[in-house]
């Protein structure tokens, strides 16, 4: 029997991999960056199948390029680099790997957070450059995160997830949701607050709300200036919820005290980045669900998304399944 042609856009871990080489005829992108587009409309001219990257743009030009096209499968949780309602429409169905790194990107969340108010990246570098001579009084002091009052920008699987750490750390939780979850108030002790309320109170803000039109640059030039100049920003979610001019700004004039990135915006930040010269900032090229475990369980989770689309069936995990019944 023919397998179905498809195309992997980047080398997946191997447990994923072989999935879709057994039930497949794959061409896999081996390069370290993802395949230009001039390379990707190419290559999908035969295909049925495409696993993809969010680095990987699929809309309509490369819809029209893939007319045998019968799924999307994004090896990720989010899904903005794919045109929905256009696959949709073409009765493509789309897949992505939701739940399985809610924990692992709230523990880097975490991490992020903790390195930032103790300040851990600049003690590194501190020691690595010969500066350490003695223990001092005054060196490198930071924040306590004990006690203190954190607030989540969006209270989805892995703002809910940050909260559970915080109350670990006995902190005062806040958060802002288009959703109220009043259950989680009453069961965790957290607060419910207007967004201008949470920044004016919280002594770190962490971000784990969507992407959207709404949230694009939602953390700009005012709300930084509602933020306590020693609170300390954590953004794990998507690099355009915060305007990166107005971020260099308050750290720069210390309307805040300090940042910590998992994403930003442009990605990858550019070397030569005006961000990258301040000392008041971590910037890491997003590992927020980078464990072993974690992008294994992404890649089979991608593969069975892959192959149920080919065989005509709902996708385990799918975004659009309207697209089956057109």
């Amino acid at each position: 029997m023919t397998k179905p042609k498809v195309y992997v856009t980047r080398l997946i871990p191997e447990e994923g991999l072989e999935m879709v080489k057994e039930f497949c005829e794959a061409k896999v992108w081996e390069g370290e960056l993802p395949p230009p587009r001039d390379v990707l409309l190419e290559e999908v001219r035969e295909i049925e199948g495409l696993l993809c990257l969010l680095t990987d743009k699929v809309d309509a030009e490369l819809m029209d390029a893939a007319p045998k096209l019968k799924v999307v499968s994004n090896y990720a949780v989010g899904y903005d680099n794919i045109d929905v309602a256009e696959a949709t429409k073409r009765g493509i169905v789309v897949g992505n790997t939701p739940g399985v790194l809610t924990d692992t990107t709230a523990d880097l969340a975490f991490a992020l957070l903790m390195a930032a108010a103790r300040r851990i990246v600049e003690g590194d570098k501190f020691v690595r450059a010969g500066k350490w001579k003695t223990w001092g009084p005054k060196l490198l002091l930071g924040r306590d995160v004990h006690g203190a009052t954190l607030g989540i920008i969006g209270l989805g699987r892995i703002g809910s997830a940050v909260a559970k750490r915080a109350r670990g750390f006995d902190m005062r939780i806040l958060y802002y949701d288009i959703r109220r979850r009043e259950d989680l108030e009453e069961e965790w002790g957290i607060e419910y607050a207007d967004l201008d309320t949470l920044l004016a109170e919280s002594d770190f803000v962490t971000i784990h709300t969507i992407l959207s039109p709404e949230t694009y640059h939602l953390i700009g030039e005012r709300e930084f200036k509602l933020m306590k100049k020693t609170a300390i920003l954590v953004n794990a979610a998507r690099g355009p919820i915060v305007d990166p001019k107005a971020l260099y700004k308050a750290l720069k004039d210390g309307e805040i005290a300090y940042a910590a990135l998992d994403v930003t915006e442009p990605e990858p930040i550019r070397p030569d980045d005006p961000l990258l010269e301040l000392e008041n900032i971590i910037v890491v090229p997003h590992i927020g669900s980078a464990s072993i475990a974690t992008r294994t369980k992404m890649a089979t989770m991608a593969a069975e998304n892959l192959i149920a689309g080919l065989k005509g069936e709902m996708p385990p995990h799918c975004v659009n399944p309207e697209a089956l019944r057109r």
